[in-house]
Parts: structure tokens; sequence; C-alpha cells
């Protein structure tokens, strides 16, 4: 079957290979700290010191890791595919871009942005986010903070997302837990419109039974065998 329109979800397994701490498995960053304390607006508002200093490790540690070939292999599906290709992603580390993606929608933020909360003024991070930094816009102290969506917010881009999935004739999930909404609710959304749906991911995710197709294994050898086959139909 040829495609003309893909969507690629990816989420935590896919840089987990890297090396990138994934927040819900078993020994996952939610084992070891309160979610509320570090990802949602009242936790910042609280203790801004600690939320900003949980951010930074998860910024420092990013420096540490590399794109991995799954990555890798959507930038050349990206590249070389005939037909359109977006990747909307969960994650909100910058691997997909260093791999050489183009355009990826970001739904819950990037780690290497700030954002106002005076004024929502959006900017790249310096490494260390503090109380101490000033909005360059509005001239605000301690109101910068991680260009993250906490619990409780709304994904960024969603009708874009939304848009892109209606056009879709194949939607691919690639290392998700299936467990957040909306992003968990995609995969219907893709079969109500009549698309193929293919879920990638190294066990059987919460929406397993949904897709019309399955393929469970480590995302660095399942995402290039899934490439390999695409642009072999070209």
């Amino acid at each position: 079957m040829q495609f003309q329109s893909i969507l690629i979800l990816t989420g935590a397994g896919i840089s987990a290979e890297s090396g990138v701490d994934t927040f819900r498995d078993v020994g996952g960053i939610w084992s070891k700290v309160r979610l509320e304390d570090v990802a949602t607006p009242e936790g910042f508002a609280r203790d801004p010191a600690m939320v900003h200093d949980f951010y930074n490790q998860r910024r420092a540690g990013l420096a540490g890791v590399k794109p991995n070939p799954a990555h890798l292999a959507l930038a050349r599906l990206e590249r070389e595919f005939s037909g359109s290709v977006t990747v909307v992603t969960q994650n909100i580390d910058d691997l997909h871009e260093r791999a050489g993606s183009r355009g990826v929608i970001h739904m819950h933020g990037e780690l290497a942005k700030a954002l106002c909360a005076r004024c929502g003024t959006r900017g790249p991070s310096p490494d260390q986010l503090s109380t101490e930094l000033a909005c360059r816009q509005c001239g605000s102290l301690a109101g910068m903070r991680p260009d993250v969506v906490w619990f409780g917010e709304m994904p960024y881009h969603m009708e874009m997302i939304y848009d892109r999935l209606a056009a879709a004739d194949l939607f691919v999930s690639i290392g998700t837990s299936g467990a957040v909404y909306p992003a968990a609710g995609f995969v219907e959304d893709a079969r109500a419109n009549g698309s193929r749906t293919l879920e990638l991911n190294l066990e059987p995710s919460a929406g397993t039974t949904l897709f019309s197709e399955a393929r469970h294994g480590p995302a660095s050898r399942l995402v290039p065998d899934f490439v390999d086959e695409m642009l072999a139909r070209r």
C-alpha cells in the first residue's frame, strides 16, 4: 500500500535508548520526585528554585546524549519520502532536531527554550535558568520558567496536530505509553479518519489493541526497519 501523508508520534521510549531518563517507567523520574512539586504551575509558584534546579539538571543531562538510530531513521524518512512526513513529539529533548529532522512539532514544549510567565515571551534558554534571570522583553524578575507543558496546562499546537492527523493516511506511534491524553487518543482519531495505524513500541502500550498493526522491540531496530519499508515502496 502506498501512503501519501505520514504522521508520526514519538514518546519517551525513542529517547530512552539514547540514555534520556523516562518519566513513567519503573524507576523513572516520577518515581523519584513528586510531579506536583516540579511539573505544575502550583509547584513553580511554591518553590521556583527547586523547579529550576530540576530542569537545569535535565538540560545538563541532554548535553551528554546523542540521537540514536531511530531518530536518524526518521530524519532520513523526512528527507527521502515522496509524500509528507510530520513528526509530533511528546518529548522535550532536541534529539529529533539533532538527528536532522525539520519542523518537529513539540506538543509538550522544549527544554532548550524559556518562557516568561508574566508576558508570554519565548526564547532560547540559558543552561541555568533561575529566579534571578530577567525577561528580555518585559524586564520582569522571577517570571522565567522552562517552556514545557506542565500538568493542568494545554499541550501546544493542538489545532495544527489535528489538521495534520486528519490529512494523514498512516499514523505511527513510537515509544509511547498510550496513557497520556490527548496524545493517547490520536490512534482513535486516525482510525475514525480511515487511516492505517501502526504501533512501534518496546512492549504493548495501553492502546495496542486499537492499532491496525503493532510491532514490539527496541526503537533503534524497529524504526530503521519501518523507514526502509516505507522508502522501498517509492
